[in-house]
């Protein structure tokens, strides 16, 4: 199960959950956990949701793993609310359930909620912030944009604030534009421990973690999204033409890119970085991996049915825009895995709303 959650894969995992509940049940605890996880890590809340229902005991872990899971597929609504139904059923949360908590009011931008929260832990359950709690807090403060906030919540903490909690709020700021506060918490990151910073750090960039990147590659990744059919994965680069049924795929996307523009999509070429003309730049948009993927999820799986696509960088901003709107054309639900986060589209909306 661990496995099958670490590379996605959803079937593997529900064949490995069917033989554990056919051949080792009753299970314990600390199976049905696992198997939350897994399914969560894969994009499946629908699964995870089944099995969090039909457990026939649960402990903090089970509650923790949901509320988190759920919180980072993006349905941070659906997380909170899970965290009311445990306190009303009368348990008690720990230190890590807060976590989970703050992550969840970031993701549905409500800091009000998550600063009451904040207080609660302390007041109500005698739970002491750890400078995970404080990293936690300024992660939700800064992803909603509230990089003032952010700066004063650390300013005002009982000790001194940690190299975590100046690089959470430097990063934060260099993704959502404000340099100079940026470049001040770098400089105190420097102070406190000079060797989390690299180049890109000491550049002003947003810098890459090593796990983001294959270990020993030199050459620059290409851009790619495995997408699984039955049990199989196929696997797409930018601009890829090797695939058999390459000109059905092109041809789909044509015709789609069509009945986008008649709902209001408007190409953003500005993610196009090539030097070239505006209808060469629509037709390079065309060519992202993940919309090959997609157009092959479409021809190959059954009508109605979800496409799971797992890819390797950060969506662009044209093709999450053109995701929301295929979602609706199509009448699918579409799960894509970035780099950054999950992102279920469906109906028009991503679960992300639009923050990623």
């Amino acid at each position: 199960m661990k496995a099958c959650g670490e590379v996605k894969a959803l079937q593997e995992a529900k064949t490995v959950h069917e033989h554990l509940i056919g051949s080792f049940s009753p299970l314990k605890i600390s199976i049905y956990n696992r198997i939350l996880e897994t399914y969560l890590k894969c994009g499946s809340t629908d699964d995870a949701f089944d099995v969090f229902e039909k457990m026939p005991r649960r402990n903090l872990t089970s509650w923790d793993t949901m509320i988190t899971g759920l919180a980072r597929n993006g349905l941070g609504e659906d997380a909170l609310d899970l965290f009311s139904q445990f306190k009303q059923a009368g348990l008690k949360p720990d230190a890590k359930m807060f976590l989970g908590v703050f992550y969840s009011c970031g993701v549905v931008g409500d800091i009000n909620e998550g600063m009451l929260h904040f207080s609660l832990m302390s007041s109500d359950y005698g739970i002491v912030p750890s400078m995970e709690h404080y990293v936690g807090v300024v992660d939700m403060l800064g992803s909603t944009g509230n990089l003032d906030e952010a700066l004063e919540f650390i300013e005002k903490m009982p000790f001194e604030a940690s190299a975590d909690v100046w690089e959470t709020l430097m990063n934060l700021c260099r993704t959502h534009g404000h340099l100079e506060l940026g470049d001040r918490c770098a400089e105190l990151v420097k102070q406190l421990d000079p060797s989390r910073l690299n180049e890109q750090s000491k550049a002003g960039l947003v810098p890459l973690k090593d796990s983001d990147l294959k270990k020993n590659e030199k050459k620059k990744l290409a851009s790619q999204s495995p997408l699984e059919v039955r049990s199989r994965v196929n696997e797409y680069r930018a601009g890829d033409t090797s695939h058999p049924a390459n000109d059905r795929i092109y041809a789909l996307l044509r015709r789609l890119k069509e009945h986008m523009k008649e709902a209001g999509y408007v190409p953003e070429t500005r993610f196009v970085l090539h030097d070239i003309d505006q209808e060469s730049k629509e037709e390079a948009l065309l060519a992202h991996s993940e919309r090959l993927a997609l157009a092959n999820g479409l021809l190959t799986s059954p009508a109605r049915g979800q496409i799971r696509i797992i890819k390797n960088l950060r969506v662009c901003g044209d093709c999450h825009a053109a995701f929301k709107i295929m979602s609706k054309i199509v009448g699918r639900e579409i799960i894509m895995r970035d780099a950054k986060r999950f992102h279920h589209f469906s109906e028009g909306l991503c679960s992300c709303r639009d923050f990623w």
